[in-house]
């Protein structure tokens, strides 16, 4: 991709920049909530750190799109806000029933069951707020467009229909198609909507959309695939979560499925894939190729 991405192209310089603007939008979206414990379980989640990639391929993808993303700030915050719903509703002990995220104890470990589903739901519904009233810049009609997404992305067709099938799954033998079926949904659905959104705030058209959407999907793929990875070879203390959890709760990965060397394989050809769909777009790509590469070889 060297010809692609400009020589002068600072992608760490860019990546530390960028996460900074999603941290302070993210500390400034929380109005005082009553009864205070809830605030402070939202912020709890929400304000734990990450690597924040979710809201930045969203702000990318307005870059690659020809948009301010400025304006697509509101939306990139209401994404996390919904991945964080996620993460808090799954350690609960219901689903993965894990007790550290992030490096330190999950948010029902510290607040009780009742409270975290509850600031997960808050957050779920404040991340609808955030795109439809904190957006006074961007287009209505493109507002409605990121709404529908979002609310795909976060219900039956997306995050909770693969984590119920994910939860079906647990201590059965799991095919290829079935184990893709939970990860595209699960894990791809919401990255598939951080490039969707963004663009759709800078009115891109069909033909972009639709190759976002395969970079998506290829990203999303290998991004799971290396969380599997990771979760057979690093330690807890690097992960910032349990690891070997999925060992424990007899679920089938793609290290238990295909072997590590043949998982890593296929993360690497998902992406080189991911990357051809957006070469297209020439230098205005530099931002999603480079974030597609570093999804790859992160180590947590």
């Amino acid at each position: 991709m060297a010809q692609i991405i400009s020589q002068n192209f600072d992608f760490e310089k860019y990546l530390k920049e960028t996460k900074k603007v999603v941290e302070e939008a993210l500390d400034s979206s929380l109005s005082p909530e009553r009864p205070e414990i809830l605030r402070e379980s939202m912020r709890y989640s929400l304000l734990a750190g990450g690597k924040r990639i979710r809201p930045i391929l969203c702000l990318a993808s307005c870059s690659l799109a020809g948009g301010d993303p400025e304006l697509a700030v509101p939306t990139a915050v209401a994404i996390e806000m919904i991945h964080t719903m996620s993460l808090i509703h799954d350690d609960l002990p219901a689903m993965d029933n894990d007790d550290l995220r992030r490096g330190r104890p999950t948010n029902h470990k510290v607040y009780g069951d009742a409270v975290a589903i509850l600031a997960g739901d808050a957050l779920l519904t404040r991340a609808f707020e955030m795109v439809s009233l904190r957006s006074p810049d961007v287009d209505s009609k493109r507002l409605l467009n990121v709404v529908g997404e979002l609310s795909l992305v976060a219900g039956a067709p997306g995050l909770v229909g693969g984590q119920v099938v994910d939860l079906e799954c647990e201590g059965k033998k799991v095919d290829l198609e079935t184990l893709e079926y939970i990860h595209l949904h699960k894990t791809g659905a919401l990255l598939k909507a951080c490039v969707r959104t963004g663009a759709m705030i800078a009115g891109a058209d069909e033909k972009l959309l639709t190759a976002l959407t395969s970079y998506a999907e290829g990203i999303g793929l290998a991004f799971q695939i290396i969380d599997d990875i990771l979760d057979v070879t690093a330690s807890s203390e690097t992960l910032g979560k349990t690891a070997g959890k999925d060992l424990l709760a007899d679920k089938t990965t793609y290290p238990k499925l295909l072997g590590l060397e043949e998982s890593k394989k296929r993360a690497l050809n998902l992406v080189k894939k991911a990357k051809e769909a957006i070469i297209p777009w020439g230098e205005d790509a530099k931002y999603l190729l480079s974030l597609a590469d570093f999804i790859t070889n992160r180590d947590r």
